[in-house]
């Protein structure tokens, strides 16, 4: 094997096998023989070319000279003890390790060229090793494709080489370097359209020994201006479709590249297709996770997201409330946040930095409710072995939240006004009263007037919770708050389960704005967790999401959707007057004819209605 043994100024010597298909020298680090204590050698002042038994030494900058036995070169095949000067130290160049390994190979014919043939695919891989080993660093996208860029022309010794990849439908040049291992500028100039076209369209790798003499391009524009020398150029493949192209290029040197040279450039292609595609994944979760934090630095009120016009009201009247210390009633569908809103109202208040109590109303059973609520002393009832303070005494100086309080007993409702208004509670058993310092927030899904009319719910408590009322539109409502929701929803647990799904494709999108979201924000983000573990896309559809067609809310022409409205909204005047027709049609400012005319309709639609029940 070819070798060069290094004399450095300090007289210190080391022996170098030049085994790569290039091998670059020069005091960077990064280089395959760098040179120490040297300051008269640049980071990349030369490269070795190695085919077959010949080495070339060629110089890269040329404010920096490269001399061969004493005298400056540009290019030099070296021979059996040639002296290569770089800056103030030398090279000795053999052409032979005579090992016993080399002997056994040069006595088999044609296995010192199997033996380099084999160095060679092995430095590929190496090379690719060590970029796919980069890309588990914290290193930019950008950096890591210019390292496999960089890879590439030290494996098939091109002077430049570019990665253009497919985005949006075209083909943009995302990274061109030279043999400098720098960035080139005006990359696109330097490419030949109509060898990048033939590699997009046949989806095949193609070498051009001698572009200027080649039949099929020397009548190129591109390659006639460039006067293109050596070129390959081979597709990266995704699934069979070509998604980019790795094009390396010599315009110094014609039959350049050889099949060997293509063959080898088509499996490192091959499988770093796999690298940048992961490569290129990472950029855009990173891209689409810092647009999402934009969106919602524009959309968020402390935790809650959301910036229609219903939800700007609610941020009002909690803003007006959190500084006071009056009772707040949060009315809205299940699923809407409405422990989100009381949280942030606590978190707002002069209350802060006392404890937050959360009391579920409708999931404790009656007979343990009073318990929950007041607590309990020893011996009180079955079960009862020590004393234990309720959600009262546990919110003292704080803030105590009852979700769902439409579904609490009339019994206990009395006994909840009276903690209301005395601000004092009484364990159960126990028959002494302590005061407490709470901030009382309600919460229902119910319609506490209907339940008032029932008989189901005190009217007194229902005045004393309901100083304000904050009312939560349901999700369908929200507009495009709900998208920004899904994915901030869809981020969350990508990161919490190690997903790679990067979104929602559009017909996803569409269906989720059809949607009614009957369950509001807990049934998306039920819908979207599940979708995040059990999807193997990068985007998510509405299957994926479990969004079938029935379940869409049909959309009505404007026709059709003022009829039902003005439809409903007579309904509740009419409600609302208890049927007068005469005092509804003033109210409306309508004729009363026109009241009769939709009480009839009314009629007709529930006997139609009834008929085709009974069939």
């Amino acid at each position: 094997m070819p070798h060069v043994v290094i004399t450095q100024r300090n007289g210190q010597q080391r022996r170098e096998p030049l085994f790569r298909a290039i091998t670059t020298v020069g005091s960077g680090a990064d280089c395959d023989l760098p040179i120490d204590d040297d300051e008269s050698v640049a980071r990349c002042h030369a490269h070795i070319q190695l085919t077959g038994d010949t080495a070339v030494v060629v110089p890269i900058d040329a404010s920096r000279p490269v001399l061969v036995n004493g005298r400056k070169v540009k290019s030099h095949a070296l021979a059996e003890g040639d002296v290569v000067e770089v800056g103030q130290t030398r090279l000795l160049f053999r052409s032979q390790d005579l090992s016993d390994e080399d002997e056994a190979a040069e006595a088999v014919p044609g296995a010192a060229s199997r033996s380099d043939a084999a160095q060679s695919e092995l430095s590929a891989y190496r090379r690719l090793h060590e970029f796919s080993r980069r890309l588990m660093s914290n290193a930019s996208t950008q950096a890591l494709l210019e390292t496999l860029m960089d890879e590439a022309i030290a494996i098939t010794r091109a002077d430049k080489g570019f990665l253009i990849l497919l985005e949006d439908r075209q083909l943009n040049v995302r990274v061109a370097r030279n043999l400098k291992r720098e960035n080139i500028e005006e990359a696109v100039s330097q490419l030949s359209d109509s060898i990048v076209a033939k590699v997009v369209r046949s989806k095949l790798p193609l070498i051009v020994s001698d572009a200027l003499n080649d039949t099929e391009f020397n009548s190129s524009l591109s390659v006639v201006n460039l006067r293109l020398c050596s070129v390959m150029c081979v597709p990266l493949l995704e699934k069979g479709e070509v998604f980019g192209l790795i094009y390396v290029g010599n315009d110094r040197v014609a039959n350049m590249f050889t099949q060997t040279s293509l063959e080898l450039l088509t499996v490192f292609a091959a499988q770093a297709s796999l690298l940048v595609q992961n490569a290129l994944l990472v950029e855009g979760l990173t891209k689409d996770k810092k647009a999402l934090e934009d969106e919602l630095a524009g959309t968020r009120y402390g935790d809650i997201i959301g910036s229609c016009d219903s939800m700007k009201e609610v941020y009002k009247r909690i803003e007006k409330v959190a500084t006071t210390d009056i009772s707040v009633l949060i009315t809205g569908e299940t699923g809407t946040g409405k422990e989100l809103i009381a949280h942030e109202i606590h978190r707002r208040s002069p209350r802060a930095k006392g404890p937050f109590g959360v009391i579920n109303c409708g999931a404790i059973p009656e007979n343990l409710l009073e318990s929950e609520l007041f607590g309990h002393v020893r011996g009180a009832f079955t079960g009862a072995v020590a004393t234990r303070a309720g959600k009262f005494q546990a919110a003292d100086g704080g803030t105590l939240f009852l979700d769902e309080i439409g579904e609490m007993p009339p019994m206990l409702q009395v006994k909840l006004l009276r903690a209301l208004q005395e601000k004092t509670v009484t364990k159960v058993g126990d028959t002494r009263s302590e005061p407490v310092d709470i901030r009382v927030i309600a919460a229902t899904n119910k319609n506490l007037e209907q339940e008032i009319a029932a008989g189901r719910f005190r009217e007194d408590l229902y005045y004393r919770l309901n100083v304000v009322h904050i009312h939560l539109p349901p999700l369908c409502e929200r507009g495009e708050d709900l998208i920004v929701i899904a994915k901030f929803l869809l981020a969350k647990y990508n990161k919490e389960y190690g997903s790679k799904v990067r979104g929602f494709s559009s017909r996803a999108l569409q269906s989720m704005r059809k949607h009614r979201w009957p369950g509001n924000i807990r049934q998306l983000e039920n819908r979207i967790k599940r979708a995040v573990v059990l999807c193997e896309r990068s985007f998510l559809s509405e299957e994926d999401l479990d969004i079938r067609l029935e379940d869409l809310e049909p959309i009505l022409s404007l026709a059709q959707a003022k009829e039902e409205f003005q439809r409903r909204y007579i309904n509740q005047i009419l409600g609302r007057n208890n049927g007068n027709r005469t005092k509804t049609a003033r109210d409306l400012d309508v004729d009363p004819r026109t009241i009769y005319r939709h009480l009839e309709r009314e009629a007709e639609l529930q006997e139609q209605g009834g008929e085709t029940g009974e069939g």
